[in-house]
C-alpha cells in the first residue's frame, strides 16, 4: 500500500460517520435484485469534466471505480452551481425527475452558495442554505428515493504552520444540523478531506490538486485528488450501510490515474 494510501486510510478511521441509515435497497426488476443507483447533486468539484477542462476532474467522474459495475452514477453536478441557482435553472427538477424508488440523491452544495456578490447563488447557512436544501430532502424522499447530505469537500489550504484549514464558514455546521433535524444521512466529506490534506501536507496536496506554479488553483482535483474524494465517499456511503458491502470495491487499492477520460464536449 502506497504512504498516500496509507495515510487515506488513517483519516477515514479518523472520522466514523456519526447519522445511521437503513440498510441497502433490496428492489427487484424481473426477479433480480436491483442496485440503487447514485445521483449527484453539485458543484465543480463533483462535475463531469469534458477534454477542454482536462486534467480538472471531478469527483463524481471517479466513484464509479469504487463501485459495482451494476451500480449507475447519475452526475447531474455542474460548475459553479449552488444549492440555490441549481434550483432556479431547474436542474433539481431535472435531477428528482431520474430517480428511482431506493436510489440515492447525494446532495453537495457550499462552495458558491459563499459567494456574496452574486444574487443567484448566495445564501445565508442557517436559513436560505437550509431552505434550499429542504427542497433536495422533501423532493427525493416524494419519488421514494433517498437524500443524503455531503458537506463541502475543503479546498487545500494550510497556515504557517501546516495545518490545515477550513474554509466553509457556516455552511458545515448549517447542514450537520439540517441532517439531524430532518433525519438525513449525512457524510461529512469536509472533516474527511480536511483530515486527509492534513494527513497528506502542503506540498504533498499540490498533486492533488489542479494546481500548478502559475495557477494556484485549491479548489479543483486533478486525477488523484478526484480519486482520493471518490474514495472517501463511497467508504462513507458502505459505512453508513447506504449500500450493500457488496456493492463498493477497491477501497484499498491504488486505482490508476489512466482510468480517468475526459470526452469531447463542454461542460455548462
Amino acid at each position: 500500500m502506497t504512504l498516500a494510501r496509507r495515510r487515506a486510510a488513517a483519516a477515514l478511521a479518523a472520522f466514523p460517520l456519526a447519522y445511521a441509515a437503513a440498510p441497502a435497497a433490496r428492489a427487484t426488476t424481473r426477479g433480480h435484485r436491483r442496485m440503487p443507483a447514485l445521483h449527484l447533486a453539485g458543484d465543480s468539484t463533483a462535475a463531469q469534466k469534458y477534454a477542454d477542462a482536462a486534467p480538472e476532474t471531478g469527483w463524481g467522474m471517479a466513484l464509479p471505480f469504487f463501485l459495482h459495475r451494476d451500480v449507475p452514477v447519475v452526475n447531474h453536478a455542474v460548475n459553479g452551481r449552488s444549492a440555490k441557482s441549481f434550483v432556479d435553472e431547474g436542474r433539481l427538477a431535472a435531477a428528482l425527475a431520474a430517480l428511482r424508488p431506493d436510489d440515492l440523491l447525494l446532495v453537495q452544495f457550499g462552495h458558491n452558495d459563499e459567494k456574496k456578490e452574486d444574487p443567484t447563488r448566495y445564501t445565508e447557512p442557517w436559513t436560505t442554505y437550509q431552505d434550499c436544501l429542504r427542497q433536495y430532502l422533501d423532493g427525493a424522499r416524494d419519488r421514494g428515493a433517498r437524500p443524503v447530505l455531503l458537506t463541502s469537500v475543503e479546498r487545500r489550504r494550510f497556515d504557517a504552520g501546516g495545518n490545515a484549514l477550513p474554509t466553509h464558514g457556516e455552511y458545515p455546521a448549517a447542514m450537520r444540523a439540517l441532517a439531524a433535524e430532518a433525519a438525513v444521512p449525512l457524510l461529512d466529506l469536509q472533516a474527511r478531506s480536511l483530515a486527509l490534506w492534513q494527513q497528506l501536507g502542503p506540498e504533498e496536496t499540490k498533486a492533488y490538486f489542479n494546481w500548478t506554479p502559475s495557477e494556484q488553483d485549491n479548489t479543483h482535483f486533478n486525477p488523484p485528488g478526484a480519486i482520493a474524494v471518490a474514495r472517501l465517499v463511497a467508504a462513507g456511503l458502505a459505512e453508513e450501510r447506504l449500500l450493500a458491502p457488496h456493492a463498493v470495491r477497491r477501497l484499498d487499492d491504488d486505482v490508476p490515474m489512466s482510468w480517468i477520460t475526459w470526452p469531447e464536449g463542454e461542460g455548462t
